[in-house]
């Protein structure tokens, strides 16, 4: 009974998954590749200057990180740990939040010349988008991938931008400094954190009109969805907590603490494929908190670079 016991508690707080973890380490210039079954850095390579936001291409196999003190996205083969190739971005400057595509190419903002770059990884073409606004930070972009949308701390709006006609649709008033932003999985809210007033902004995707206004954590500076479209989770800078709403309701359910501590300089947030665990980047502190979602705890502290900021993850090993 006690041998079943232990191996029981083992499974709860170490739990062996297959998958790889990659952070951008931008206080260092490196990217961290990180094993989940084992919770050990297999790697740490060489990137461009302020890598920060980082995208998995569609079959897992492909890190993008941007270069956000350059003009560049660096590629990584994830299962090698080994750098591929990196594509300038020509006139396209500070690229940050990025996305992969599930028909392959890439968006990331350029927030230095205020446009959204459409990158094709296969040839290296770059288009742009021009968002004509101050500080376009972050993307995020709709199922069927006719929409982009891009928030800009400078301009205290989101431009939503039509992909296929390369042009800007509108530009949603979005608060004092809108930052952290996500779609829900089924493409039909728009959910916007407001760092600067500690609030979340949701939005019909389609319409543009403004559904709901709801109070969370201190500085509110991500925001992710859960994979079945159930939860919205705010990551909270300067309270080192996580806040979780119910999307359907648009009630906030609980907070979780995760360090309780603003020194731990808690940033990026992403959610594992099965939506279970939610890892965080406590940037000020070089370390990623493993948490379960449904209890709260803080399974496991997984060690990275100075400065851990964006995540990606991947279902391969």
């Amino acid at each position: 009974m006690r041998l079943a016991a232990l191996v029981l508690c083992l499974a709860v707080s170490t739990p062996a998954v297959a998958a790889t973890l990659l952070t951008g380490n931008k206080a260092e210039n490196t990217v961290s590749v990180i094993d989940i079954a084992t919770g050990k850095e297999r790697a740490r390579l060489p990137t461009g200057p302020m890598p920060h936001e980082i995208a998995i291409s569609p079959d897992g196999r492909t890190a993008a990180v941007v270069a956000y003190g350059a003009r560049q996205i660096d590629f990584y083969d994830i299962a090698g740990a080994k750098h591929r190739k990196t594509i300038d971005l020509g006139t396209n400057q500070r690229p940050h939040g990025i996305v992969w595509l599930a028909s392959g190419g890439l968006v990331a903002t350029t927030e230095g010349s205020s446009t959204l770059s459409l990158v094709d990884p296969l040839t290296g073409t770059v288009e742009s988008i021009a968002t004509g606004a101050k500080g376009s930070h972050m993307v995020t972009v709709a199922p069927d991938e006719s929409r982009a949308f891009v928030t800009n701390l400078g301009s205290r709006n989101v431009s939503v931008l039509d992909l296929k006609k390369s042009e800007k649709i509108a530009d949603l008033s979005a608060g004092a400094e809108p930052e952290g932003l996500a779609l829900t999985p089924d493409g039909r809210e728009l959910w916007v954190a407001n760092r600067a007033d500690d609030s979340v902004m949701v939005f019909d995707a389609t319409t543009l009109d403004r559904l709901a206004t709801i109070a969370v954590g201190d500085m509110p500076i991500r925001l992710a969805v859960s994979p079945d479209g159930r939860t919205a989770v705010t990551s909270n800078n300067l309270d080192g907590s996580l806040t979780l709403i119910d999307v359907a309701s648009r009630k906030v359910m609980r907070t979780i603490e995760v360090s309780g501590e603003r020194e731990a300089g808690q940033v990026t947030i992403l959610f594992a494929t099965d939506g279970g665990r939610i890892y965080v980047a406590e940037t000020g502190r070089a370390q990623i908190a493993e948490i379960e979602l449904a209890t709260g705890k803080r399974l496991r502290t997984l060690p990275a670079g100075a400065g851990a900021d964006g995540l990606g993850y991947s279902p391969l090993d």
